[in-house]
């Protein structure tokens, strides 16, 4: 399975989980929006500790939906890098196995 793919299936799986508890959906998102837009961090710097939650908690779906919002919000491999870097340093063994995974997946989102 492409990186893409696991992409449209999240968002598949989560547009279902959308129609059939709504208000918890659109709070959830709601609290996404004011942790991301408020505060004293810039979003990317959010999106990285978001990555590296998805990393050490070894979520493929959030590591594919949180680096494509990184490339999108203009992070570079070598930013990425570095902050993969620091989650295995954190996380050991577990975190670089999906550490790679997160590189192979912003390499292939990024083309």
């Amino acid at each position: 399975m492409t990186w893409q793919t696991k992409l449209d299936s999240t968002r598949d799986q989560l547009r279902g989980l959308n129609k059939t508890i709504p208000d918890t959906t659109r709070a959830f998102g709601a609290l996404g929006t004011a942790v991301k837009e408020g505060g004293t961090l810039d979003f990317k710097t959010k999106e990285f500790v978001a990555l590296g939650i998805a990393v050490v908690k070894q979520c493929d779906a959030c590591i594919a939906l949180h680096v494509e919002t990184l490339i999108k919000s203009g992070a570079s491999r070598d930013e990425v890098s570095d902050v993969l870097a620091m989650f295995i340093q954190m996380g050991g063994g577990p975190a670089m196995m999906y550490a790679a995974k997160a590189l192979e997946c912003f390499d292939e989102l990024a083309q």
